[in-house]
């Protein structure tokens, strides 16, 4: 087994191999899409992309523990295949979660305008971990809130009041992208990586199906934010990328991470 709290520049064949299987509590996966932003993301055919996909699931899915969570971004279309094959392999669908990415889009005239990601929830059997109250958000209305806080709505001859820590998280994310948050003068820049996922939503993922401790796997991690995702939540973490480049920003975003926030030092690197 190869040390934790770790990121590996190696492809997933060779990291996962060096995985020991029942190890992992929660894995979050955000592989290619073979939407061609990059070398790394470019496939011949949907079918070489979807034997490149089915291969790292099968590599995967022995090192996640009975108890384990699993979660995978992907394009809806590429998700539709990536359901199948999972419900396939027995494990227990949970939600199929909608990213709305509050992004800029292209104007397509020929069909609906792209705006999502979708976000796969998969758990490897009944008994799992998922901390509801982990994860409120807020309300939508809040002056509608701060009426009820004082004298409470009337539903069903009962008096409900709002729980302060906000509403039950629902199967709609709607979370800026990386590349919208970092515009400059309305502009969007060039980023280390085509594709980072906001650090707000690791963590949601993490707070929602892991406790403190627990060992976090990401085998395509790119710029690293799962990695300090799981070191600011006190979970443990094992992470590898293929891409060079990546890793080292990764590593130095975790590098500064750990010297800022050393709350963590308990741990074992």
């Amino acid at each position: 087994m190869l040390p934790i709290n770790q990121i590996y520049c190696l492809d997933y064949k060779d990291f996962l191999s060096q995985i020991d299987e029942n190890t992992i509590d929660l894995a979050v996966i955000d592989p290619p899409y073979n939407l061609k932003v990059a070398e790394w993301d470019s496939f011949g055919s949907l079918n070489d992309f979807l034997g490149f996909t089915f291969d790292w699931i099968d590599r995967l899915l022995p090192k996640l523990k009975p108890t384990a969570s699993l979660y995978i971004f992907n394009t809806p279309f590429n998700c539709a295949y990536i359901l199948q094959y999972l419900v396939g392999k027995g494990l227990l669908f949970r939600n199929w979660i909608t990213w709305d990415k509050r992004d800029g889009f292209s104007a397509s005239k020929k069909k609906y305008n792209n705006a999502q990601e979708t976000i796969l929830f998969f758990t490897k059997s009944h008994s799992y971990t998922f901390n509801t109250e982990a994860i409120r958000v807020p309300y939508d209305s809040q002056e509608r809130i701060k009426h009820a806080i004082k004298k409470g709505i009337l539903k069903n001859g009962k008096r409900w009041f709002p729980n302060p820590n906000g509403k039950l998280c629902t199967d709609v994310w709607h979370i800026a992208s990386e590349r919208h948050k970092q515009k400059q003068n309305g502009k969007t820049i060039k980023m280390p990586h085509a594709t980072p996922k906001p650090m707000e939503m690791i963590q949601r993922i993490i707070r929602a199906s892991s406790n403190e401790n627990d060992l976090i796997l990401d085998c395509f991690v790119g710029l690293g934010t799962t990695a300090v995702a799981s070191y600011l939540l006190k979970r443990n973490f094992i992470c590898a990328d293929k891409n060079h480049e990546y890793v080292h920003y990764a590593q130095e975003y975790l590098s500064k991470t750990m010297q800022l926030c050393p709350m963590n030092s308990e741990l074992t690197f």
